[in-house]
This record gives C-alpha cells, structure tokens and sequence, in this order.
C-alpha cells in the first residue's frame, strides 16, 4: 500500500502538468473579459486553490506513504477524504462536465481520458487504503 500510496501522490503533480493548460485551452483570459471583473478574480482565485490542494495532497502523499498506509483513524481518515475528493471529481467528470466541445484535437481527447483513468486510480487507492487494505 505505500507503494502505491506513493504513486497516487506522483499522479497529483501529473494533474497538474494537465491543469496548467486549462486557462490557455479555454481561453480564460478571453472569456473572463466578458464577465464582471469580481466574477472573474473569483474563477482564477478559486483554481489558485484547487492547484494548492492539489499539490498540498500529493505532497502529503509523497512524504507520508507510509504513514498512510499504516492503518491508523488518522490515516484512513485523511485516505478517506481524499477518497472522497477525487470520486467527486470522477462523478462531475462523467454526470455534469460537457467536455465534449472543447476536444478538438487528440492530445486533448487522449489527455482528458487519462485524466479520467487517473481520478479513478486516485479514489480506488485511497479508497483501499481508506478501508485498511494492506498489499
């Protein structure tokens, strides 16, 4: 498990390499033009967080695999919400983003479907662990 545990922190700096290409494949800089500036500052404020719990929770992950995997509340706690944070993302993925629009060219398809099969490794790993599965 703290192999694993540590591969799922590796993959939260990978989410990253893909999310620093959002705001340039959407043209947020464009599109938040057409919005009231307070709207906008709250779109890029809002992902400036999201990219700070990324990299806080692959950080935690790289540092303290073993830690994790140790079957500690503590543990299986912080497992179990990054369990939950990631199979949240997973359902917005599937059952509420329409991506399709924006999958223009096959780096953006195969990249949006890696991402989906790493949001599902995410939650299965910390999930499992969550649980207190050793391997």
């Amino acid at each position: 498990m703290k192999n694993l545990l540590l591969i799922a922190g590796l993959m939260h700096f990978g989410i990253l390499i893909a999310s620093a290409l959002v705001p340039k494949v959407l043209d947020w800089r464009g599109e938040l033009r057409k919005l009231p500036p307070l709207f906008a500052q709250l779109v890029w404020v809002h992902g400036g967080f999201i990219v700070l719990t990324i990299f806080g929770l692959g950080a935690i992950s790289v540092l303290n695999a073993a830690a994790l995997a140790s079957g500690t509340l503590l543990a299986r706690s912080l497992c179990g919400f990054i369990a939950l944070f990631w199979g949240t993302r997973l359902a917005v993925q599937f059952f509420y983003f329409e991506a399709t629009p924006y999958l223009t060219r096959l780096y953006l398809k195969l990249g949006y479907h890696a991402l989906t099969i790493v949001f599902v490794c995410l939650t299965m790993i910390y999930t499992l662990s969550a649980l207190g599965r050793q391997f």
